[in-house]
Order: C-alpha cells, then structure tokens, then sequence
C-alpha cells in the first residue's frame, strides 16, 4: 500500500458520498503518510476553529496561553484593556519566541531571543540597539492578529480569515443543551492519551455508537442504544441517549455527544463537560486530550471520583479499538467498507467534510 505522494487524483477520485444509503468510508491510504498529514495541516487544522484554552486561564490582564496550531506556535493573552488576543507566537525580528509556556500577569511580551518587547496589544515597543537601522520605526511593527473567540467558557483560534465564522460552526449548540451552561461550570483536571493510531481513526470512533455492545459493556449499561440518535449540522453532528442506571456517574438527564469539524469533541452530562482535542502527533499517532468541568452543586462534585474512574475505562477501551483499526487498515486487505445509514451517519458526515476540503486545498485540488 502507498503512504506518501498522494496525487491530485487521490483527492478528486474520492468523490463526494452524497447519498448516505450508498456511502463508503474513507480509503485505507488516507489514513497515512507525511504527505497526507502534511495537506490535513494545510487544508484541514488551518482552516478551522480550534480549542485552545478556557477562560479561566486567561482571566486578568497579562494572562497567557502558548499554544500550536497547524504546525503555526500561536499566544493567546489577555490584555490590560481586558480584551483577548492572539497572535503567531513569532517576534517580527527573526523568528524568536515571544512566550516559552503559559503564564499569568505579564505587562509585556519579550523576544526570548534578542529581547525585542511588544504590549500586550501587540505593538513593538522597544527594539535593543536598533538605531543605526535606516528608516527603523517601532510604530511601523505589529504582531499580525489572529481570529479569536470566547464561547461558554473556552476559548478558540483561527488561523486564516477564510475559516467559517465561529458562529455558523457552533450554531444551535448552546440552545439545544439549555439550560446547561458550560461557562459556569470550573475547570478541574486534564487527561491526555498517547495512542498509537491516525487521528482520523480516532475521530471515525467517536462518531458512531455502532461499536458501543461490543467494546463498551459498562457504558451500554448507562446509555440507551435503542433511543441513540444522531444529527447532522453543517459543521457539527451531535449524539445524545437518555440516561439510565447511571446516578453514581452522570445522575439523570440526557447525554450529549457533539463532533465539532474536525477534531473537537463536547460531551455534556449533568453538571459536567468533558472537552476533548483530538492532536496529530504523527501520521500514525495522536494525542487525545481530554479537559473536565463540573458545575459547583453538591452531586456532581461526588460524582468526579466516579467519574474519572470510568471515563478512564472507556478512554482504554476505545485506544484498544482504534489501535486494532490502524493495524487493520495498513494490512493491505482493507477496502473502503460501506456505511451502516443507521448508526455511522456522523462518519459520513465527518468525511464528505474531509473530502471537501482535500478537494478544495490549493496544492490537492
């Protein structure tokens, strides 16, 4: 099987799946190879709205948040006029960092390589030992701005003026899941996963609760697989089953799964939000990082011990899986697979996004 120099072909024979009825899943070659991986940076995380940080890392002035995004270091930092910022974290000189990790109360930005210093707004201040430079005017130099937005509680980067605005992205999230308010809920902890597998792998297992009887028995116990709907917007789709049996975990109420395009995972429970970034390491790895957040009232505060219990359990089971779906697709004996319409239309619909933008990017189209 070929992994590297996907041709234009590659792209444009893959063809959009327009009738769910008849759809195949991606082909085994797109799920490797440098230049595969390369393109998704361009086409894919460079156009799109990625979670970065929660508020609460950037609450007061001079608060910051070193990120990457597409290959591209980003810093997001709150200024002393309050407002939020973000720029490639690359001084205008020669490429120097301008932040080495996340901080809190900086008055300044200082090149960690020749000292040039901005504020926070992104304006060169001061430059050391540049007056002999002819027609040299701090005034003239600013830190390209890069799109930013808030939303219930977290915070996102674009990094091109062509991404969709973030409210056609997330558009009808934040009603459907009323009265729940994600940005009263308090951070509380990380979980980051090492698996061995590419991150679309990991992204096609989320979207479907076809697997759930046979990877998942502890989470079949608490979701209802016969009421398990799926939706489809235009940049997201959403999963959600009621509740059962689950009060030492989740308590009752609804479950809510929503992919946001393309690596963005919100799981909302009762009195808790579990944020996941799906990150590629490597054509063949990826790095899950799952963020939690509960609301501050008596029961879901004595559900988090519970909580990360089992959610650990799944995580294992489902790296399992995927690991075993990588191996199986570099085996040579996999083709393309149909679609079951019932179960795997967020699939379908994770991927037609994909071939689009493989289709529309500049050097694969």
């Amino acid at each position: 099987m070929r992994t590297d120099n996907l041709r234009t072909d590659d792209v444009r024979n893959e063809g959009l799946n327009q009738d769910l009825t008849r759809a195949h899943a991606l082909s085994a070659r797109y799920y490797f190879g440098e230049d595969m991986l390369a393109m998704e940076q361009r086409a894919v995380f460079a156009r799109s709205w990625q979670l970065v940080a929660h508020q609460g890392q950037l609450a007061e002035s001079g608060d910051h948040v070193v990120e990457q995004i597409a290959g591209t270091p980003v810093l997001l930092v709150r200024g002393q006029d309050m407002v939020l910022r973000a720029f490639p974290n690359v001084c205008r000189h020669r490429a120097g960092p301008l932040a080495l990790c996340n901080g809190k109360g900086a008055r300044a930005l200082h090149c960690k390589y020749h000292g040039w210093t901005y504020t926070l707004d992104g304006q060169l201040r001061s430059a050391p030992e540049m007056q002999s430079a002819c027609d040299f005017r701090v005034e003239d130099i600013h830190l390209p701005p890069l799109r930013v937005h808030e939303w219930q509680g977290l915070v996102f980067v674009a990094l091109r003026d062509d991404v969709p605005a973030f409210e056609d992205v997330y558009a009808g999230i934040g009603e459907r899941i009323a009265p729940i308010d994600l940005s009263n809920m308090r951070y509380q902890r990380r979980d980051s996963y090492e698996v061995e597998c590419n991150w679309k792998v990991y992204v096609d297992n989320f979207l479907e609760g076809y697997h759930l009887p046979h990877v998942h028995p502890g989470l079949s116990k608490v979701l209802d697989y016969r009421a398990y709907d799926t939706e489809l917007f235009p940049w997201h789709s959403l999963q959600s089953s009621p509740l059962r049996d689950s009060e030492g975990i989740y308590g009752d109420g609804q479950a809510f799964y929503y992919h946001v395009y393309p690596n963005v995972m919100l799981n909302v429970m009762p009195g808790r939000l579990q944020s996941n970034r799906v990150l590629p390491l490597g054509p063949g790895r990826c790095r899950i990082e799952f963020d939690y957040y509960y609301s501050q009232d008596a029961r879901a505060q004595a559900r988090i011990a519970m909580d990360a219990a089992f959610s650990d359990e799944v995580q294992h089971e489902d790296v399992a899986i995927c690991e075993a779906v990588q191996k199986g697709l570099a085996s040579g004996f996999y083709e393309a697979g149909r679609l079951c319409p019932k179960r795997e239309s967020g699939v379908w619909h994770f991927h037609n996004l994909l071939r689009a933008a493989y289709a529309g990017d500049g050097a694969g189209a």
